[in-house]
């Protein structure tokens, strides 16, 4: 059995990693932090996971996350990388679903992030856990930076197109939106029901974090450096995340959703639907999944492919156990099989 340790565990990402590694069948769930909620019932704040997760949460304490054989972190961006030196070195693998092992440009980190990075070493080797991407990278990887919500459904949705040349990677558009608990577990005016519900806003306009982690990845499909304009939005939900993206042909691409499906054949969580589909967020809801379709509306030279996932899954702590299953030579899939929920 795998040792997991996962610090905090208190957010929308950690309570997600503890239902999801609750019903792994190689995972021995071993110590959960929270230095606020210390020696609080994990099913006191989260009764979803009553008679399943038995722990209380306890000081993030290198004895006892040192014993682990892995450890994720769902912490603000920060957190992982002042820890991770000491537990690489008592031999312990990490899996950092946020910000900090994610960008390669040191610069481009301490613009977007707003602080220095304390262990660019440690950064260099870190493997970004893009499965679909870098499977063979990941499965000998120490460290793994897990991608942002975003940044997975669009990469994911370009990827088809850009590998195989067929559009204008100077004007890329990406235009997304996902439910609030993106925004995570704090509490923030912008995301009161009475604020966020029943409405729909643009934010991030002008930039947004995400924005280079997205072309980090991009330009690695292209080999170059790509334009991309992207415009994040809010939605009224909890859960979910479309993305829209659209791209300029620049030849004759041929049968586009035979590239798609030859593309994502054998992939276990992309799921490109049939032509003429149009992807909901509630079919990935709770799911390691994402659901693409693609469009070349009225023949032009436009493409749009719809993009959607679980922000909270296949946008965090699922993927997050996808990359922890590669790392340990598991298959891929382990516990990973809920199915979505409707309605």
């Amino acid at each position: 059995m795998i040792k997991v340790g996962i610090v905090g565990g208190t957010g929308y990402t950690g309570v997600e990693l503890l239902r999801l590694l609750a019903q792994h069948p190689n995972v021995e769930l071993t110590a959960i932090t929270s230095r606020s909620e210390s020696g609080m019932p994990v099913a006191k704040m989260f009764p979803n996971l009553r008679g399943r997760v038995n722990l209380a949460f306890s000081e993030p304490s290198l004895e006892t996350l040192g014993a682990c054989d892995v450890v994720f972190f769902a912490t603000p961006h920060g957190v992982a990388m002042k820890q991770t030196p000491e537990l690489l070195a008592r031999g312990v693998k990490v899996i950092d679903l946020g910000a900090d092992f994610r960008l390669k440009d040191l610069a481009q980190f301490e613009k977007w992030y707003g602080m220095p990075h304390s262990c660019p070493e440690i950064l260099e080797e870190a493997v970004y856990g893009l499965p679909e991407v870098n499977r063979e990278a990941i499965r000998s990887a120490r460290v793994i930076g897990n991608p942002g919500c975003y940044p997975t459904a669009v990469q994911l949705g370009l990827m088809p197109l850009l590998k195989a040349g067929l559009i204008d990677v100077d004007h890329l558009v990406a235009d997304a939106k996902s439910g609030v608990s993106g925004a995570g577990r704090k509490a923030e005016v912008h995301t009161l029901y009475s604020e966020a519900g029943e409405s729909f806003r643009a934010y991030g306009v002008a930039g947004h974090r995400h924005l280079p982690e997205i072309t980090q990845g991009l330009n690695g499909m292209t080999g170059g450096n790509v334009g991309l304009t992207f415009v994040p939005h809010l939605l009224p939900m909890i859960r979910g995340i479309h993305a829209t993206l659209y791209g300029r042909l620049t030849k004759e691409p041929g049968d586009l959703q035979a590239l798609y499906e030859q593309t994502y054949a054998g992939e276990p969580f992309v799921d490109v639907m049939p032509a003429g589909s149009l992807p909901e967020t509630r079919s990935v809801k709770g799911a390691n999944t994402c659901r693409i379709a693609v469009y070349r509306p009225q023949g032009g030279d436009t493409v749009v492919v719809l993009s959607v996932i679980d922000n909270l899954v296949k946008g965090a702590a699922g993927q997050a156990i996808q990359n922890m299953n590669l790392m340990f030579g598991l298959a891929e899939d382990a516990g990973l099989g809920q199915i979505a929920l409707l309605p």
